[in-house]
């Protein structure tokens, strides 16, 4: 699986497709989009951030998308627990080898958990997204803002019209 999720991102990066091969040994093959991980039972905000809403909580993090666009992670700034986070505001930030990005929250309340061993392995959001590279918990304000965010298939759409626009 690994080397298969390497071969597609290779590919992709140097733009290699065919759809009929012009030798009759090799197959023919296609790829159109980059094979990142969408999982089911989360909710994805444009801005690529996810969220996992689980009984009274709800935790949040950047997506597959996200930091497979981003590149190695080497440094993140997350808000202290107690604070707010409003919808569509900026929250923390994440500085890669290539850019710094805002993290945009996808719904609003009071964060009661900060996943501190980022501090010290920021790389995890490179390696574990959706598990180990959770970035807060937080206590919703108002739980019907979940409604608007993508489900998987939406987001997945989303996402390859986005990388076709580029």
């Amino acid at each position: 699986m690994a080397l298969r999720m390497w071969a597609s991102s290779t590919a992709n990066a140097l733009k290699l497709s065919s759809s009929a091969s012009k030798s009759h040994l090799l197959p023919a093959f296609s790829i159109s989009r980059c094979f990142s991980s969408v999982l089911e039972g989360l909710k994805y905000a444009n801005s690529h951030e996810w969220v996992k809403h689980e009984g009274s909580v709800a935790t949040i993090g950047i997506s597959d998308h996200a930091q497979d666009h981003l590149g190695e992670v080497v440094f993140v700034e997350l808000p202290e627990e107690k604070s707010s986070v409003s919808k569509e505001k900026n929250f923390g930030a994440v500085e890669s080898v290539k850019a710094t990005s805002e993290i945009i929250s996808p719904i609003s309340g009071e964060v009661i958990e900060v996943n501190t061993k980022l501090a010290d392995s920021p790389g995890l959001i490179n390696s574990s997204p959706y598990e180990e590279g959770w970035m807060i918990k937080v206590k919703p304000s108002n739980p019907a803002e979940m409604e608007s965010l993508m489900g998987p298939k939406e987001y997945t759409k989303f996402c390859e019209d986005e990388d076709a626009a580029h």
